[in-house]
């Protein structure tokens, strides 16, 4: 039991507790013990014969003080002193006790009037100042006090009384909160001990702020580890799809040529040019593959240098000049003369808007138009766009086509580069590898838009956080 936390708080809790009620308990029978009932009863009362004899002496027709203090003396059985103006004693009802002198002004922490007798036994008493300007003390000797009489008297019901209720409503309240503490903390602990399930749900956020923000990153940890489970298992399953094909067709032409079905020069030539276009599409996807891994690991180098926007754009749609003639599609640059340079990997670069540029072709009708366009916006970032007025992307698909191995047209498992979707991935990854954003902005039957946000002066990639 002591090994759980919520044990082990509660128990740190009731130790609090028991030392803070131990603590006052101390306190309180030090006061008590310096002064105690009995004393405090006797003073009561010294105080209240002084009154009674002082507004007794100021009735008219009163009887001298004298007489009074020996009625006062007989009835309550105390010792009546009378002092003069400069503090001499006039008068002493016990002539047989030890002289008592006029009281010294009490200290600031005495709690009860005492002064010592010729003696040094101590009395108790109470002084008033009648109105003829003489003292009048009233004094009795300090009674026995015992430990044991006030433990038994007056402090040990006190204690037992409040200090039980005190402690039993403490234990509950610290019981409470330690569970309040505790048992988000044991189900973190829990669900961690089930990772890495599938079948781990995210947790409901309750205790302290310090708990809660833990039980948050923990939910967020949850999420981000089943993202990267399915995209693993996706990534897995999209790796064997596309080797699956190619691999098929390489072992069937290579079955034709040893088992003698390709008889003739000419379908030997077939099977061997299959065989070549095949395995040069496994090996793009491989490079391809690997341009990703450098690209997650941040192990890719990146040469930076100023990178002339304008002629790189203008470089890129010459490189498709014959395509874009042969769709009838029209490539429009618009980037102004006075577009600063942008410190990036030129290379990098040209393969993200090869890559962009290529897309739009594929998807854009004849008599359409892909424009590029390169501008620097108010937060110093440079803005390239390539836009298409072809078929667009529905809505729901926008958020995957960044996705490994993912594309929109549904007919076919693959992408849009060398047909292994792996494109826009590294564009992707290329773009945040600069410190950029690569966003699309898209409406069916209207066209996209593929915008990419670039720092005019990037960090270091080595250095810079990988977004995700």
């Amino acid at each position: 039991m002591l090994s759980s936390l919520r044990s082990r708080l509660w128990l740190s809790y009731a130790f609090l507790i028991v030392t803070a009620l131990s603590v006052v308990t101390i306190v309180l029978f030090i006061s008590l013990f310096r002064n105690p009932l009995l004393y405090r009863q006797t003073t009561e009362r010294l105080n209240a014969v002084q009154t009674v004899l002082i507004e007794r002496s100021q009735e008219p027709n009163a009887p001298p003080v004298s007489v009074l203090v020996k009625r006062s003396r007989q009835t309550f059985g105390v010792r009546i002193l009378l002092f003069s103006q400069n503090q001499q004693l006039l008068f002493d009802t016990s002539s047989t006790e030890m002289g008592l002198p006029f009281p010294p002004r009490r200290a600031v922490l005495q709690s009860l009037p005492t002064v010592r007798d010729e003696a040094g036994r101590v009395w108790l008493y109470s002084i008033g100042q009648l109105s003829d300007g003489t003292y009048l003390m009233v004094a009795d000797q300090r009674p026995r006090f015992t430990l044991v009489n006030a433990f038994s008297d007056e402090f040990l019901p006190v204690i037992l009384l409040s200090g039980g209720i005190a402690l039993l409503l403490s234990l509950i309240v610290a019981f409470v909160f330690a569970g309040w503490i505790a048992n988000p903390l044991q189900k973190v602990v829990n669900a961690a001990a089930e990772m890495p399930s599938a079948a781990t749900k995210v947790l409901e956020v309750g205790g302290p702020h310090e708990v809660q923000e833990l039980t948050r990153a923990f939910n967020s940890m949850v999420t981000r580890v089943q993202s990267s489970q399915r995209s693993q298992r996706e990534f897995v399953a999209n790796v064997s799809h596309e080797l699956k094909t190619p691999l098929t067709s390489i072992q069937g032409f290579a079955q034709a040529i040893l088992d003698g079905t390709a008889d003739t020069e000419e379908a030997r030539g077939r099977a061997a040019q299959v065989i070549f276009n095949e395995s040069g599409r496994m090996h793009r996807m491989v490079l391809d593959l690997l341009d990703l891994a450098r690209l997650d690991t941040g192990t890719a180098d990146l040469a930076m240098s100023p990178v002339n926007v304008r002629a790189l754009l203008n470089a890129v749609a010459e490189k498709f000049s014959p395509q874009s003639q042969r769709a009838g599609v029209n490539i429009h640059v618009e980037v102004r003369e006075d577009v600063p340079p942008l410190i990036a990997d030129g290379d990098r670069l040209a393969q993200v808007f090869t890559n962009l540029v290529d897309n739009a072709l594929k998807f854009t009708p004849s008599g359409g138009v892909i424009s590029l366009s390169a501008a620097v916006n108010d937060l110093a970032q440079m803005r390239i766009t390539v836009s298409d007025t072809g078929a667009g992307i529905p809505e729901e698909e926008q958020a995957r086509i960044f996705q490994r191995f993912y594309q929109v047209d549904p007919a076919r498992q693959g992408g849009t580069s060398h047909g292994a979707g792996l494109g826009l991935a590294i564009a992707h990854e290329i773009i945040v590898a600069h410190g950029g954003r690569i966003s699309v902005r898209s409406r069916v039957g209207a066209g996209t838009e593929m915008e990419v946000l670039l720092p005019l002066s990037p960090p270091e990639p080595s250095k810079k956080a990988r977004k995700k």
